[in-house]
């Protein structure tokens, strides 16, 4: 098989379970967390830098929250059970200085929970096996796009970045943001992030000393915030359909 159809091949199987195969990476890091934890327990001790991985995690919900908030209906989300989907291109807002928004936001996402690892070389890894991963995946989704809008998207694609933004190339977004799509569709990325880090925390805890969490601690009570967000909007979403209108 050509080079090429294997990048499109392999992109196309990753993209329907990017949500699921940094799975593995996480696990990785959470081994070498606690192997650290295990030489230096005050390494899970509440400080300055548990704050920055939380601050850089955020950050990625954010960029994705403005990225999808701003974007047509049917285009960015986390849908993995079906292939690309795009029935508009979207080069206002985000994604007018940067081509693939979400995936930068995941990377922050994944990073602020790595980075609570406190191992620079796991970071390097980290970011080499995101960006092989998500390489063919974004290699994918832009012979996907190509493939349907021909010259209109290679058009736009040759003044915006793939990943880095350029923030000068700023354009006004073309739709109005939309609450209802950025809480039905990223209200699992905030629990998911929650979880990771309470599980992450939690295990330093009981390393550290001996209990399983403190029901005090800022991560249990961000998880507990994460759970009954979570619950609260998907019984908005199953009573009523606020959540069910991306726009009015």
């Amino acid at each position: 098989m050509p080079l090429k159809e294997e990048f499109r091949t392999q992109g196309d199987f990753l993209f329907k379970h990017r949500s699921y195969l940094p799975v593995l990476i996480i696990l990785m890091g959470l081994a070498v967390y606690i192997f650290n934890q295990s030489k230096n327990p005050q390494l899970n001790l509440d400080n300055a830098y548990d704050k920055i991985c939380v601050f850089v995690g955020l950050l990625g919900l954010v960029i994705r929250s403005i990225a999808v908030g701003y974007s047509a209906d049917h285009t960015s989300g986390r849908n993995t059970s079906v292939g690309q989907v795009a029935e508009h291109i979207n080069t206002t807002g985000f994604y007018s200085i940067c081509r693939h928004p979400l995936y930068l936001g995941n990377y922050f996402m994944w990073l602020g929970v790595a980075m609570l690892t406190n191992d620079i070389w796991f970071l390097v890894a980290f970011t080499g096996l995101y960006w092989i991963y998500y390489e063919r995946i974004m290699y994918a989704e832009e012979a996907f796009l190509t493939e349907k809008y021909g010259q209109r998207y290679i058009n736009w694609a040759k003044g915006v970045p793939a990943f880095v933004p350029a923030f000068t190339k700023w354009k006004k977004p073309e739709f109005s943001f939309s609450w209802p799509k950025i809480i039905r569709q990223e209200r699992t990325g905030i629990l998911n992030l929650f979880l990771l880090i309470f599980i992450f925390k939690s295990i330093g805890a009981y390393i550290a000393k001996g209990q399983t969490f403190d029901l005090t601690s800022w991560w249990f009570m961000g998880i507990a915030g994460a759970i009954v967000w979570y619950l609260i909007t998907k019984i908005i979403q199953k009573t009523t359909n606020y959540l069910n209108v991306d726009r009015p």
